[in-house]
């Protein structure tokens, strides 16, 4: 169950050089996600990372732009952001869609050597949509740019043996 905003995420956000971060969203509910996206590159600006955002159709196509991006030798990200909304409609294809997207990201986690931040809304409504970009939720696209700003210093943490 999602709680009020996770305000202690805010805190301790390391300072990175040299960072680029690719956003992966979706064209479905572009209300939504353009404000997901809003909150994201202002965290990521106000932090210095360097950034680029592509679209996909829909949320199922994220975890194959991001598998497919990854084998790219040029502009390599030190992190993916997944961004979308899925409001779940009278159908159980809102069941599928989140199950395929959410496994999907996992495989990659799993698979890539960068990590990907799982910024997709999973809501019943549009109004739970609403509380999650700005609301008494929290900014889930400010959220998704903080996790990635600290899994790029923990990532490169690891890769440089300071574990």
């Amino acid at each position: 169950m999602a709680t009020e905003t996770n305000s202690s995420l805010h805190k301790g956000i390391p300072t990175i050089k040299d960072a680029f971060v690719l956003i992966v969203k979706t064209e479905w509910n572009a209300n939504i996600v353009d404000a997901l996206e809003t909150g994201c590159t202002h965290i990521l600006r106000k932090n210095n990372i360097g950034y680029k955002i592509i679209s996909v159709p829909g949320a199922i196509e994220i975890p194959f732009a991001i598998q497919q991006h990854s084998n790219c030798t040029v502009n390599v990200p030190d992190a993916y952001i997944a961004l979308g909304t899925v409001i779940r409609g009278d159908t159980p294809h809102f069941d599928y869609v989140c199950q395929y997207v959410t496994e999907g990201i996992l495989q990659l986690n799993m698979s890539i050597n960068k990590p990907i931040i799982f910024g997709v809304l999973t809501v019943n409504n549009e109004t739970q949509a609403m509380e999650r970009i700005g609301g008494k939720h929290g900014h889930k696209g400010e959220e998704a740019a903080i996790t990635a700003i600290k899994m790029i210093d923990l990532n490169r943490k690891i890769q440089s043996q300071q574990f």
